[in-house]
């Protein structure tokens, strides 16, 4: 029998290496951005692509996270696609400061601001206001994306909304370096000369609101580029930029000399002890996971692959089992885990229920480890797999609704810091409950093996085929069983790509797709960051029904 298990857990392992593997071949066409051409482009002018520029300047290019890789992945297609939003966004060590970078990539559409880029550039900004990190942005931008003006310019959350976050940054004391490497033209023109700091690259970066063609339609003026924006006239005319750099690498290395003289700030004080590594072999955690999503397994394996020495102290052990709480540390720092349990648990009454749904004692348990948690200081993580509440007859009369609303109230007022890993499932109010993207995490990261939807794919089939039926009947068509089966599978492949990780991943409802083994730098990473963020507030749940 022991042998039957251990061959059924290497054909996981195997599946589970197969999706890590897809992810990372994913990863390096995303890398090229706008392709080897564009590339080589760049480097022929001597400037080097936003990726080489974020990787000169951090101290160990593997020791930091990236956000947004699959930003745009599939979308705006009629124009060419936009890899990673056009834009890269990591988080790392410059001169030994943890701090956020943004570079524009030159390569997508000679770095135009889609839709989908603002978004990632905010999101970046919001990291950066969060976390009081500093933030260093490598501008190389031929500004809006003009055929979706409409679509970027305009609302709140649009391209001006960023100018808006340079202004509220710099009165919070956030340091904000600004290096023109390439184009920064019209509105963009605004944001290094927002920023603390602005450097500009001789002959190659330039900055005015209006090129010379706009000039000499505008007000018949004819003026080059260089003269009217380029690096001799702002550090030498206007005063508008603070430094002069001869190439790319003079004025990276300009921006590592002003971070290493940068004053420590304010920290909130999370506990850290000695980071240890998990007791477990490092992909262990590959046979931990389930490749099929109808499997049951015990999180708490799981969660012995990622903390500290394996060592975790489960809270309310016997009550409320399909979600599991408990304390730990990942990498030195304390944690409090929520994770949902996908297997059979037995219930208070002795029932025997499937996991990955939430009941009202686990709610309840998870409520109260909530604010535990806030109580002592301690930041939260999330383990998604999540299918949603219990629903029916049983569930109502034991307050399901109230007990579930007791959870999300908990976790939406939480103070501490919050992190979240879609592991699996994650659908309907389950992920809400267990911090989804709209509740405000740190950041959130999925698995390859992560599905996020209102419900799963073949009950949400199942229901839109009843409904389409239902409206062709109405019509008086008459829809033949084959004609049915065509429709429910065109509907599944449909709504199977919307559960798609990347999909998620490229409209930013996650941060990125991750290999699991990086979960541990993730949250590690995370909690240092939020520990530059002092709390400056109590906890306070409001009003709770009990």
């Amino acid at each position: 029998m022991a042998q039957k298990i251990d061959i059924e857990e290497s054909k996981n392992g195997d599946s589970i290496r197969m999706m890590i593997s897809d992810l990372k071949r994913k990863q390096e066409i995303i890398n090229l951005g706008g392709g080897q051409s564009k590339i080589d482009k760049q480097h022929a002018k001597g400037k080097l692509i936003a990726r080489e520029r974020i990787n000169f300047l951090l101290d160990d290019k593997d020791n930091c996270i990236e956000i947004g890789s699959f930003v745009g992945e599939g979308m705006y297609e009629e124009y060419g696609g936009c890899p990673s939003g056009g834009v890269v966004v990591k988080i790392g060590y410059v001169s030994k400061k943890l701090c956020i970078l943004v570079a524009n990539d030159a390569t997508v559409k000679a770095g135009a601001w889609f839709p989908i880029t603002a978004k990632k550039n905010l999101r970046a900004q919001e990291i950066s206001i969060e976390n009081r990190l500093p933030i260093i942005y490598l501008v190389d931008s031929a500004g809006v994306f003009l055929p979706m003006q409409d679509e970027i310019f305009p609302d709140k959350e649009h391209f001006g909304r960023m100018f808006r976050n340079n202004a509220i940054m710099s009165s919070m004391g956030i340091s904000q370096i600004a290096a023109v490497m390439g184009s920064c033209v019209a509105g963009g023109a605004y944001l290094p000369i927002m920023s603390d700091e602005a450097l500009i690259v001789d002959k190659t970066g330039s900055i005015f609101l209006a090129g010379s063609y706009l000039v000499k339609a505008a007000i018949g003026e004819d003026v080059d580029n260089e003269t009217l924006g380029g690096a001799a006239t702002h550090c030498e005319i206007s005063g508008v930029t603070d430094y002069k750099s001869k190439d790319d690498m003079e004025c990276l290395t300009s921006i590592r000399n002003i971070m290493d003289k940068m004053g420590d700030s304010s920290k909130a004080g999370f506990n850290r002890a000695e980071p240890a590594k998990p007791n477990t072999e490092e992909k262990a955690l590959y046979s931990k996971i389930p490749y099929n999503r109808n499997t049951q397994y015990d999180v708490k394996e799981t969660i012995s692959c990622l903390v500290d020495n394996s060592e975790f102290e489960e809270y309310k052990a016997l009550h409320g089992k399909t979600i599991v709480c408990g304390y730990a540390r990942i990498d030195g720092w304390a944690v409090g885990i929520v994770a949902n349990q996908r297997k059979l648990v037995k219930t208070k009454t002795g029932e025997m229920h499937f996991g990955g749904v939430i009941y009202s004692d686990s709610a309840d348990k998870a409520a109260r480890f909530i604010m535990n948690c806030n109580q002592k200081k301690i930041p939260l993580v999330f383990l998604q797999d999540v299918t949603g509440f219990m629903v029916g007859s049983k569930s109502e009369h034991e307050g399901i609704i109230k007990d579930g609303a007791k959870m999300v109230n908990a976790m939406a007022n939480s103070v501490v810091p919050k992190f979240t890993i879609v592991m699996g499932n994650s659908y309907g109010a389950g992920n809400y409950a267990m911090c989804g993207k709209a509740y405000d995490p740190r950041l959130i990261a999925a698995w390859p093996t992560a599905n996020i939807a209102v419900m799963s794919g073949a009950s949400a089939a199942k229901t839109l085929l009843q409904i389409q039926v239902a409206t062709l009947k109405a019509k008086g068509e008459v829809i033949t069983e084959e004609a049915q089966n065509k429709l429910l599978k065109e509907i599944t492949e449909r709504y199977d790509k919307q559960t798609s990780p990347y999909y998620a991943a490229s409209r930013l409802w996650v941060d990125n797709v991750i290999d699991p083994l990086d979960t541990r730098l993730w949250v590690s990473m995370g909690i240092e960051a939020a520990n530059n963020a002092p709390i400056e507030k109590p906890y306070n749940v409001g009003v709770i029904q009990t």
